[in-house]
């Protein structure tokens, strides 16, 4: 989502990298480059006007720690500011409320609502072992109510059935006493949506938190509408007391400017980000976080919560016995990784909250790898017996023309997974005899030659 904002910030560093002090002549200069970056990611106008100014303030004459550059020191500023920006501080999601706590999903038709209201579900009930319950109050839009219908099947949440010729207040009113009787301690409201903002709009949604009285008011937006949405969001903002933010969209072509505007627009905070259509594609948010990733700082406190929620554990614990005691790495173990990573948001999805070398994004290196790859490659390892998977030195010319025609592709793509395999089988034999040291010699592009 920040990836040509993320350049051109570190570029800005660079430049003022060398100074033995940050003046105000090169610091003007530096300020010019960041509002015109700012600017380009579709940041709202009154945000940037009040973020240049406060790093120039901070930054002009700014004596540099002996530890740190000029650029470390300037970045420093920038990355405070944009913390500032996001939220930190900021009060966040709250569920210390008495039992059901009443979430009302708000937002244009489109950003993603009924998607993320299945999200939130699956996250509660995950993370905080909540027994949730969905409702849908969107009467214009049958659609909606199958679809949140289906979500809920899905990450086995309660649902409330309602129909089109009903009232959305009534609908709620239901849903609330069904909550109540089956205690179940959250109930998400999935509302109506328009496809532009209009005062009938407002009205419907105002009206019916006045009657309802929800403990969150989360207003949910596409973080690749730019401008248009920090307009509505603003809208939203006056005719309802929001309580939080959910970004959406978020792994798709944004500039960023959203995510940038809209905390200060609507005077609340961002809680999630959410990617894909994967029901697991929801995130918390942490600004000082998402500011570190910004400037190709990764974000490894979020990756390591990930691999703590996403990983297998007795499966890694037995590969790690497996390894150890110098059994061989075979096909059903590549294909154990390789599904991990893929649940984990791929490729992109961890190399962004890694702290990469050269200023290089997730998304920049991650575009070097094919990822349609690593599911053809699972495709073949599927397309194998048992016994082909355990012993690969027995897959032999006919064998392989059999697996790749089983996985629709061709001899040469299985020649390339038996490549891949037999080196990850060499590195796994490493670490085993002389630890990671010795592994990571082995790996091409990491020998340092």
């Amino acid at each position: 989502m920040f990836d040509n904002l993320s350049e051109r910030l570190r570029g800005v560093a660079d430049r003022v990298r060398g100074k033995g002090r940050l003046t105000e002549d090169n610091v003007s200069e530096a300020v010019r480059d960041v509002r015109r970056a700012l600017l380009e990611a579709d940041v709202a106008l009154p945000v940037v006007r009040g973020f240049v100014e406060r790093v120039r303030e901070r930054a002009v004459g700014t004596e540099v720690n002996r530890s740190l550059s000029p650029g470390q020191a300037f970045i420093k500023v920038i990355h405070d500011e944009l913390c500032e920006v996001l939220g930190a501080g900021a009060g966040g999601f709250e569920l210390r409320h008495q039992a059901p706590v009443v979430i009302l999903l708000a937002g244009l038709q489109g950003a993603g609502k009924t998607t993320t209201a299945g999200k939130l579900a699956r996250y509660l009930q995950q993370r905080q072992g909540k027994r949730v319950m969905l409702t849908s109050l969107d009467t214009r839009r049958p659609a909606a109510m199958l679809q949140l219908e289906r979500l809920a099947g899905q990450v086995g949440a309660d649902w409330h059935p309602a129909t089109p010729e009903q009232q959305p207040l009534v609908i709620a009113q239901a849903a609330l006493a069904e909550a109540r009787r089956v205690q179940a301690g959250v109930l998400i409201l999935d509302t109506a949506g328009r496809t532009r903002l209009d005062e009938e709009l407002l009205e419907e949604i105002k009206s019916l938190h006045g009657e309802i009285g929800p403990q969150e008011t989360l207003f949910v937006i596409d973080s690749m509408a730019g401008q248009d949405a920090v307009n509505v969001a603003a809208a939203f903002g006056e005719a309802l007391p929001l309580t939080g933010v959910i970004l959406t969209k978020t792994d798709g072509d944004a500039r960023g400017g959203a995510a940038l505007s809209v905390k200060q627009v609507t005077g609340q905070p961002i809680c999630f980000l959410g990617t894909g259509e994967d029901l697991d594609g929801l995130e918390l948010f942490h600004p000082e976080r998402m500011a570190s990733r910004i400037l190709g700082m990764g974000d490894v406190l979020s990756l390591v919560e990930e691999v703590e929620q996403k990983v297998d554990r007795e499966q890694a614990e037995k590969l790690a016995r497996k390894v150890r005691k110098g059994k061989g790495f075979d096909l059903d173990d590549l294909r154990s990784q390789l599904e991990q990573m893929m649940g984990m948001g791929g490729l992109e999805g961890l190399l962004d909250k890694l702290p990469l070398p050269g200023g290089m994004s997730g998304s920049q290196l991650a575009q070097q790898v094919d990822e349609k790859g690593l599911r053809r490659q699972v495709a073949l390892i599927n397309s194998m017996t048992p016994q082909e998977r355990r012993f690969p030195k027995t897959i032999n010319g006919s064998r392989k023309r059999r697996i790749a025609a089983g996985a629709g592709l061709a001899v040469p793509d299985l020649n390339r997974l038996l490549k891949q395999h037999i080196q990850m089988q060499k590195m796994m034999k490493k670490m085993s005899k002389g630890g990671m040291k010795r592994a990571m010699r082995g790996l091409p592009g990491l020998s340092g030659r």
